[in-house]
């Protein structure tokens, strides 16, 4: 509403609102996309050497012939920004101080202290609208006007506001109910989808899961309430994960955007299910976490470690930033990537001698399973084997025998020379905190010596101060 006070605003929204929508259309060439970024990249890194303190610092040898000079070829020239640079110069890094944004977030502060994000409208705007373009397309594949239930993990993160400014602009209503907060709670987020007929949910896999775990508990059925349509994010997400989260539900399942606190939106579901870089919005880089050697993306899949530059003069552009999440990016005809985030560079297991990223081990369990509402492994060593002991919960155990024989099979074939054990069972909290740790910290439990699990037990503290 406030916009309507600003009309120098309203007119730079309706001008990226129209450039994303004919990027989307196919109207920008490649030149034109080459032209729009080294334009960008140049504005941006004037716009933090001169607001940012560290930057300043981090490009004090960059001159201003140095940046007119700059192409994308020579990007790779700057230096990276990593996550310890984040937490130890925290407002540092804004390009601008704090009362020229609209509003400040911070990221959870679970496992190191809190970094703060704060957002002005600009960056606001340039985020939001590749999100309503692309999720305008997947609502219209679910005709009619929905009430969402948008249930984000703190009242400092982005999503309660994103989601409301993005589904309320497509028609929608929004209801912001937060499950793990002790004033709504599992038992009214429960009654409002009744009361209110919620037809869609925005959440973690972790809430999804949970909310279908405590409907169940309470003779209700998950798939026979009015949610038809769950978009999901924060978290490691492989198909397999949708599939059974969409069938505990009875609903059509989204993995919808890829973001971070720090660097906001890096890449959107479209309606095929798949997640698309905005390179209209942001610089893409793949390299080698350990040599550090930045990949040729082709339309032949490339893995490597995401790296990011902001193009937008927001209140906190990032140069170059390591994302520390591990992709499997593919260059698509108009010049964005297709991308599959396959767990962080941090969270990579070596099993039976070989490495595998998180995606690999869960997509292994999943994939020909079924009615898995959640699971858990806890890995060990047996005469210098490595073992595998994993808890899988199901929605419906008719036939498990049968399930877990072919499940087990499935996962040797794809992951071999370690023994693995499945049993049917319940999970503890501890899975629930994926989004807010990590996928290692809230799924695995590595008993072998040399093992790290300190993230872990910082997923241990935070289910000890409540939270569930």
């Amino acid at each position: 509403m406030y916009a309507i006070f600003k009309d120098e605003l309203v007119n730079k929204a309706k001008e990226i609102y129209l450039n994303h929508l004919r990027f989307e259309e196919g109207g920008i060439s490649h030149q034109e996309l080459k032209n729009h970024q080294e334009n960008q990249l140049r504005k941006v890194l004037k716009h933090v050497i001169n607001g940012s303190h560290f930057y300043q610092n981090k490009l004090s040898g960059l001159t201003d012939t140095d940046i007119e000079k700059l192409t994308l070829e020579t990007v790779q020239s700057l230096p990276y920004t990593s996550k310890l640079d984040l937490r130890e110069n925290g407002s540092e890094i804004a390009s601008a101080p704090l009362s020229e944004s609209w509003v400040y977030y911070e990221t959870t502060g679970t496992t190191g202290s809190p970094t703060p994000c704060p957002r002005n409208e600009l960056d606001s705007i340039h985020n939001n609208t590749p999100l309503s373009i692309r999720y305008g397309k997947i609502f219209d594949k679910h005709e009619g006007k929905h009430i969402v239930g948008v249930m984000g993990p703190t009242e400092l993160h982005s999503t309660g506001d994103t989601f409301e400014d993005v589904l309320r602009g497509l028609g929608h209503t929004v209801v912001k109910m937060w499950p793990r907060s002790p004033v709504v709670g599992m038992k009214r987020t429960m009654a409002l989808i009744d009361e209110l007929k919620i037809s869609a949910l925005v959440c973690t896999p972790a809430v999804a899961i949970n909310l279908a775990r405590y409907l169940k508990q309470n003779n209700i059925a998950p798939e026979e309430t009015s949610i038809r349509l769950i978009l999901t994010l924060g978290e490691l997400t492989t198909p397999a994960l949708l599939r059974n989260i969409g069938q505990a539900w009875g609903a059509n399942v989204y993995n919808c955007m890829y973001a971070s606190q720090e660097s906001s939106i890096l890449a959107v579901c479209d309606e095929d299910g798949s997640l698309y870089t905005v390179p209209m919005n942001n610089y893409y880089e793949v390299v080698d976490p350990v040599t550090n050697q930045v990949a040729s993306v082709s339309e032949s899949e490339t893995s490597g470690e995401l790296v990011i530059t902001n193009l937008y003069q927001g209140q906190k552009p990032l140069i170059r930033y390591r994302t520390g999440d591990m992709v499997r990016a593919t260059l698509m005809p108009n010049g964005s990537m297709k991308i599959i985030p396959i767990g962080r560079v941090r969270d990579t297991l070596t099993l039976g001698g070989s490495n595998y990223c998180a995606w690999d081990i869960e997509a292994a369990l999943l994939e020909k399973l079924s009615d898995c509402l959640d699971y858990a492994i806890q890995i060990e060593e047996e005469n210098a084997i490595d073992k595998l002991n994993i808890v899988i919960e199901l929605t419906n155990t008719e036939q498990q025998q049968r399930i877990l024989t072919e499940v087990k099979s499935h996962f040797n074939e794809k992951i071999p020379n370690v023994i693995v054990n499945i049993q049917v069972g319940n999970t503890s909290d501890i899975t629930s905190t994926s989004a807010m740790v990590s996928w290692k910290a809230a799924r695995l439990h590595d008993l072998r010596e040399k093992a790290d699990n300190t993230e872990r037990e910082a997923a241990l503290a935070l289910i000890g101060r409540g939270f569930k």
